[in-house]
C-alpha cells in the first residue's frame, strides 16, 4: 500500500460524503502510520484533505429565550438551563456540575476538566446564584462527588446527557420554538449575546475555554449587525444625474 492506495481510499470517501472531520482523521492517522511506524515518507500534496464546512448555528433570540425559560416549570430543569445560557456550558460540563464549583463570593463558577480536559472559570450572575439557592433549598443535593443535579428514572442520582436533551426538546416545543435548536444552542447565544454587548472576543474566549481565537471570532458573524453602519450606496448624493427609463408595453 503507497500514495496512489491511500489517495484513492481518500477520494472515494470524499466522493461517498464523509464528513470533512472524518476524512482529515483517516489523513492524519495514515500519514502517522506511514511516518512514524513504518518511516515511510509519504508525498502529503498527493494525499487530499477535505476543507473544513462549518454552517453557521441557529440562534435564539432574547425573546425566544424568555418565552422558552417561562414554561418551564420544574425547578431542577430552569437551574439547569438558564446556568448553561448564563455560563456558556456544555453539555457534558452541566452534567459533571459540583457544588464545591459554584464561587458565590468571587461570583464566578470553575469548569472541571471541560471540552480536553481544560480547566477554567466562567460567569456566575446573581440571577443564577439567586435560582441555585433555591434549587439548594429543594433539592439538598447529596451526590457522590459533590454533583449538583439529581437525574431521573432509574439513573436518578446520575444526570445524563440524554435526560438533558429531552427536557430541552419538551420546552421547547411547549414554547414553540424551531426544531434547529439544541441545548448547545444556549452556549452559542450566550457568547452571541455577550458579543452584542460589547464583551472583548479575547474575554470571551476564556468565558466559553477555546484554544483558538478563530474558534470564537466566528460568533461575530453571529451577532446581530451595527445598526449604525451604513452601506456605501446610502453614502452618496440622492441626485445622480439622468433617472433610468421605465420600459412600457406597447
Amino acid at each position: 500500500m503507497g500514495e496512489p492506495e491511500i489517495r484513492e481510499f481518500l477520494l472515494n470517501e470524499i466522493n461517498t460524503g464523509k464528513a470533512s472531520g472524518s476524512v482529515n482523521k483517516h489523513n492524519s492517522a495514515l500519514r502517522f502510520i506511514f511516518g512514524a511506524v513504518l518511516e515511510r515518507n509519504l508525498n502529503c500534496r498527493m494525499i487530499p484533505r477535505r476543507r473544513d464546512r462549518r454552517e453557521f448555528p441557529s440562534i435564539m433570540s432574547k425573546d425566544e429565550i424568555v418565552r422558552f425559560f417561562s414554561v418551564i416549570d420544574n425547578m431542577r430543569d430552569r437551574t439547569i438551563f438558564e446556568t448553561v445560557y448564563g455560563a456558556g456550558l456544555r453539555l457534558s460540563e452541566i452534567t459533571h456540575l459540583r457544588v464545591q464549583d459554584i464561587d458565590s463570593k468571587q461570583m464566578r463558577i470553575f469548569v472541571h476538566q471541560g471540552k480536553g480536559g481544560k480547566d477554567r472559570f466562567t460567569l456566575l450572575s446573581q440571577r443564577n446564584l439567586d435560582l441555585l439557592r433555591e434549587y439548594w433549598k429543594q433539592y439538598r443535593p447529596n451526590l457522590p462527588d459533590g454533583y449538583l443535579f439529581y437525574g431521573r428514572g432509574r439513573n436518578k442520582y446520575i444526570l445524563t446527557s440524554r435526560s438533558v436533551q429531552n427536557a430541552f426538546n419538551k420546552y421547547k416545543a411547549l414554547s414553540n420554538l424551531p426544531k434547529t435548536y439544541t441545548v448547545h444552542t444556549l452556549r452559542h447565544c450566550f457568547a452571541t449575546h455577550l458579543i452584542e454587548s460589547g464583551v472583548d472576543v479575547c474575554q470571551i474566549k476564556d468565558l466559553l475555554g477555546h484554544t483558538f481565537i478563530q474558534t470564537t471570532a466566528f460568533y461575530l458573524h453571529l451577532s446581530n449587525m451595527n445598526q449604525s453602519i451604513k452601506s456605501p450606496l446610502d453614502t452618496l448624493p440622492q441626485k445622480l444625474g439622468r433617472k433610468p427609463k421605465v420600459k412600457t408595453d406597447a
